[in-house]
């Protein structure tokens, strides 16, 4: 394998450079970023799956398709309840598993 000309990069190096220290606002901000990020791209690859349109999800749980747009498009991220409510939709489960 050549390697000659590639860099490592430490990851966590660059989010500090970048956004700031863990604990710091801004790295915060950061943080809740890319958790709706991660949580839209969740719910979407969900519904995609379960072959469902975002109006028959928001019909399933009693709301809106623009709110489940916003969601999918990581612009809010839903309570706790409104997740499991649309993974419940969706045929999915959630499970918690404490760590041994």
């Amino acid at each position: 394998m050549n390697t000659k000309g590639t860099m490592l990069t430490d990851i966590s190096a660059e989010l500090e450079k970048e956004f700031g220290a863990p604990g710091t606002p801004e790295r915060a901000k950061f943080d809740e970023e890319a958790y709706a990020f991660y949580t839209s791209q969740i719910l979407l690859d969900a519904r995609r799956e379960a072959g469902m349109t975002q109006s028959e999800l928001a019909d399933k749980i009693n709301v809106t398709k623009s709110y489940i747009s916003r969601i999918e498009k990581g612009v809010i991220t839903p309570s706790v309840a409104t997740f499991y409510r649309i993974m419940n939709a969706l045929g999915m489960r959630i499970e918690v598993v404490k760590p041994i």
